[in-house]
Parts: C-alpha cells; structure tokens; sequence
C-alpha cells in the first residue's frame, strides 16, 4: 500500500510539477494579483493530485492543469460575485496605524521587479481584449503553448483557436498602434 501511493505521489511530481511556471504566469494574468495566482496554482495542484487517478497518463498534462485551473478561478470569481466585501477589522487598523510611518508595501518589490516586463499601455490593451480572445493570445503568443493545447484547454476545435488568435491579434495591433509610433517602432500611416 505504501509503495502504490510513494509511486502515485513520484508520478504526479514528475509529470505535473514542471508545469508550475506556467500555470503561475497564466494565473496572474487571469487574477492581476500575485498572491490570488498563488493560491490557484497551490489549489490546481491540490485538485490535481487528488484526482490524480482518473489523469489518463500520456495525455496532454499541461492542457488537463490548465483546465483544472481555469475552472478554479471561474469558481472562485463566481463565489465572490455572490458574497459581500468583507474587510477585517485588524487590517484595516494596521493600515490606518502604518500610513504616516510611511510603511512600504510587501509586494512593491515584486511589482518594481516584474511590472515593467510589459508596458502598461500593453498590460491594459490585452487587459482590454474580450475574454475568449485573451485567453487565446496570452496562450499561444506569451505563453507558447500550440494550437491543439489550447484547443483541449479552451475545449474548442483548433480552426476556432486559429479565427481567435487572428482576431485577437487584430485587436491587439489596433489598440497598439500609438504606442507602437511613440516608441518608433511603426512608421507614421
């Protein structure tokens, strides 16, 4: 019995654990907040390993991760859609206690490190993409997953992924353009 489940957990580490980069990026893409990308990817990999069993083994691992997680943040928005905003009292007294100390905030150093990967102009132009379109164009052209992942992700046909990405990218570029001729990179039209 020990053996059968030590050979579960290595199957599972060696299989699904390499993927956590990217279900990471993918994840705060979706959530725009680091620490809500952690706990999607934490709680994919909890649902992950306690469905491991029914994981048919040779599939597509990343497309099965990526779908546990996609169906986690739809959970978890539609579960905060329904509730009220809460707010804990001691947070909000610390706040108030540490504002004219001028406290730094914890994840100021994560965003001076990772927030100007992407301009903002382009954080908010695929920001502003309508959801299937996003998804596709963060995907295939950040992410560098193929056609056919996305399409057992998105669980659509892959000539539906390629009309999305085209127009996605079409999208893209026009809400772009500017800022492509601010920086030089597209010649004036």
């Amino acid at each position: 019995m020990k053996t059968q489940a030590s050979e579960r957990q290595r199957s599972f580490e060696k299989e699904a654990l390499p993927h956590t980069d990217l279900l990471y990026n993918y994840a705060l893409r979706m959530s725009n907040n680091p620490s809500d990308a952690d706990d999607l990817v934490q709680e994919t990999y909890l649902k992950a390993y306690r469905f491991w069993d029914s994981y048919e083994q040779g599939t597509n691992i990343r497309a099965w991760l990526f779908r546990i997680l996609k169906n986690s943040y739809i959970n978890r928005y539609r579960k905060e859609v329904r509730e009220p905003d809460k707010v804990e009292y001691d947070d909000v007294k610390s706040l108030y206690s540490t504002r004219g100390e001028g406290a730094a905030d914890q994840n100021d150093l994560q965003e001076s490190m990772f927030g100007n990967l992407l301009d903002d102009e382009i954080t908010d132009a695929i920001a502003s993409l309508p959801d299937e379109f996003r998804t596709v164009v963060i995907l295939c052209d950040i992410e560098a997953l193929t056609y056919e992942e996305v399409a057992t992700f998105m669980e659509c046909p892959l000539g539906t992924v390629r009309s999305r990405l085209h127009r996605g990218r079409k999208l893209l570029r026009g809400r772009l353009r500017e800022y492509a001729r601010q920086r030089g990179l597209a010649q004036e039209q």
